[in-house]
């Protein structure tokens, strides 16, 4: 039955054929997986009863957020609510990494999330690719930034995204790996997901090779900004090196980390991103801990304590509060792209700062732009890094604002207690004597959150990731070496 929804699409270049996907997806089923394992950065360290309740109250809610506003029809997610949005399909790859987290924590059954999956699956497998202005779901593989949430098509003139295609694959590989059963419908997860993944067309997106270029659209070709320098798009490269039809050259990874910034801020060196879901996004997918490529063998650290190092570098310059704004401290900290107020300007200790909307705010040696708008989720988002600062920072953020911040799904997206009240604000709303409080949950900020407390909790996507012979064969391409990575078998 389900063969019959792959074979009625005429093949993609580059795709692999239906039987051999078929046979690949169903070996991927024959490895049990490891056993849970709690991770902490500080052995001696571990979270009160307290905070491990409050752990269970936001996971729960905030898998909610992608459960039950995620478009069951075709299994597109929200870019946020409650305001009207488009689909972020990087907000489809954290629900999909999502579902099996509600699994293993008893909040939906395996058939459910099964079938929510696969109905993704199949719209993404089925959806219309093409160069036509209007109309398309994607081209080349690559898919776009925002889709509309109903039909499934192009939003408006949105660009095609390297980054935003590269986080809905990782959510599909690692539901790849996870629902591993003989059931039909598991087996057709499996083969999807390598038919998807294996038309993507990176040797396309490298216009100025051997770097890849960030967004297409039709009017303009290729934009003039390619990956360069530390951030998210680690993820991309590895990814891109990993396919089975269209692999960039390991050249790329080097190319890239070529540009990296080396630095020091508030006492910590590390490579510098100023907002942290920089440090975060790659992570939520891939286990760092403990393999090095030939960058971090030379500063003789891993990419995990080089992000643990850029959380507390966070934290410390938060307590040093250079700009002078209310509520800042050791635990009430953290910068990364979330919603702001207003695009405007505000008086604070006599000196005038511009304020944001919707921005990637952040703090490190790199850049500053910090307009007093905290983020849970750059916190959230850290969990595994440094859970002994991070998670006492959650906690203390719901309870000291209350229902204003921690809702119905979780952290809504952001705060700001110094906005006065006649400031006009854009967005959200402000409450007497507290400050500007977002009214909305962002999916793309939601789901590091709830993926970064399994995985420090269990470790739970690393785990099944390690095995995946895509992420594994990129890393080893980028020149990954040591701890785990080496104790996977040659692919």
């Amino acid at each position: 039955m389900h063969a019959r929804f792959v074979n009625e699409r005429p093949r993609a270049r580059g795709q692999l054929p239906w039987l051999l996907l078929l046979a690949a997806a169903l070996a991927l089923g024959c490895h049990a997986p490891a056993p849970p394992a709690p991770i902490a950065s500080v052995p001696s360290w571990r979270p009160s009863v307290r905070e491990t309740a409050f752990l269970d109250t936001l996971q729960r809610r905030t898998f909610d957020f992608f459960w039950q506003r995620t478009n069951p029809l075709n299994g597109l997610t929200p870019d946020r609510w409650p305001t009207k949005s488009f689909s972020s399909i990087a907000a489809v790859g954290f629900a999909l990494t999502a579902y099996p987290i509600g699994v293993e924590r008893g909040y939906v059954t395996r058939a459910d999330a099964r079938d929510r999956t696969l109905t993704t699956l199949k719209f993404f497998w089925q959806a219309p690719q093409g160069d036509a202005i209007s109309g398309m779901t994607g081209n080349k593989g690559f898919f776009y930034h925002f889709l509309d949430l109903e039909t499934g098509k192009r939003f408006e003139r949105v660009e095609l995204s390297t980054i935003d295609t590269t986080l809905l694959l990782a959510g599909m590989l690692f539901c790849q790996m996870y629902f591993d059963q003989k059931d039909p419908a598991e087996a057709a997860i499996r083969a999807y997901t390598d038919s998807i993944y294996g038309r993507v067309d990176w040797h396309w997106a490298e216009q100025r090779r051997p770097l890849i270029s960030m967004g297409w659209d039709q009017s303009k070709g290729w934009n003039t900004y390619d990956w360069r320098g530390y951030d998210e798009a680690m993820l991309v490269y590895v990814l891109a090196l990993a396919s089975p039809t269209f692999p960039i050259e390991p050249a790329a990874w080097n190319a890239w980390t070529s540009t990296y910034r080396w630095g020091r801020f508030h006492g910590k060196e590390h490579v510098g991103f100023a907002p942290l879901f920089g440090h975060q996004y790659s992570h939520a997918f891939i286990d760092f801990r403990g393999i090095q490529d030939s960058y971090m063998r030379r500063r003789g650290i891993d990419y995990f304590e080089n992000s643990r190092r850029a959380t507390y570098s966070q934290r410390s310059y938060a307590m040093a509060n250079p700009m002078g704004w209310t509520g800042y401290g050791n635990d009430s900290w953290g910068l990364t792209a979330s919603d702001g107020p207003t695009d405007d300007t505000i008086t604070v200790r006599g000196k005038r700062h511009p304020l944001y909307g919707y921005a990637a705010r952040g703090a490190s040696f790199t850049e500053i732009r910090d307009d007093g708008t905290i983020a849970p989720a750059a916190a959230g988002g850290s969990l595994p890094f440094a859970p002994e600062i991070t998670l006492s920072a959650l906690v203390a953020m719901r309870e000291r604002h209350g229902e204003s911040l921690f809702g119905e799904y979780g952290f809504l997206d952001a705060f700001n207690e110094s906005i006065p009240s006649d400031l006009r604000i854009k967005h959200g709303r402000f409450v007497p004597g507290r400050g500007w409080y977002d009214t909305d949950y962002l999916g793309i900020d939601q789901g590091p959150i709830l993926i970064m407390a399994e995985n420090y909790r269990s470790g739970l996507v690393w785990r099944y990731l390690r095995r995946n012979p895509y992420v594994v064969r990129g890393l080893k391409r980028a020149g990954f070496t040591g701890g785990w990575l080496d104790q996977v078998p040659s692919q």
